[in-house]
């Protein structure tokens, strides 16, 4: 069964590796995943996939595998492909949906951004309308404004109302 999230996906991995670029694609979900290897199994497209379940040994296999070029796509579940790994072979990421913390999707898009990375690397993140994700989307936004005024020492922190920062702690909390 394909989606409108999984044709626009496909539309776009065609694209891609028409041009010659390859691409890490995440999902907090490995049955949306599940969802997109079948298409690409019934396109004929190579990729790698890595999940929380992959062994060690398969998973630098795996990695080794995308880095020389040996296939387009490497499909990886968010948590498993978050941290520790280095993708430099990827000069596109796909974020298929978004997570509640946008430090987790960074994490996730920085494997292709490691020390020998010489291509520019542009990010994809695909958002059905008129759903919660477009929620989780402003929930980035209102995370992200804190945390740069936060840091930038501004007095945005305190302009926020007592409203705003309860919704953006509640919000925290949920995701963790």
């Amino acid at each position: 069964y394909a989606s409108t999230k999984s044709e626009v996906f496909m539309r776009i991995a065609g694209d891609l590796i028409q041009a010659g670029h390859r691409a890490l694609v995440f999902s907090q979900f490995t049955s949306h995943l599940a969802l997109i290897r079948a298409e690409l199994d019934r396109a004929g497209i190579g990729y790698q996939y890595l999940d929380g379940a992959t062994p060690a040994a398969e998973r630098l296999e795996s990695v080794e595998r995308f880095n020389k070029g040996r296939t387009p796509l490497f499909l990886i579940s968010l948590k498993a492909g978050g941290t520790g790994l280095n993708l430099t072979g990827a000069d596109y990421v796909v974020h298929l949906d978004p997570w509640w913390n946008p430090a987790v999707e960074d994490q996730a898009s920085d494997r292709a951004y490691r020390i020998g990375q010489t291509r520019p690397v542009t990010i994809y993140r695909l958002i059905a309308a008129g759903t919660i994700e477009e929620k989780i989307l402003r929930l980035h936004a209102s995370k992200k404004t804190m945390a740069d005024a936060l840091l930038e020492g501004t007095d945005m922190a305190s302009r926020l109302g007592r409203e705003e920062i309860l919704e953006l702690l509640a919000a925290a909390s949920a995701a963790d």
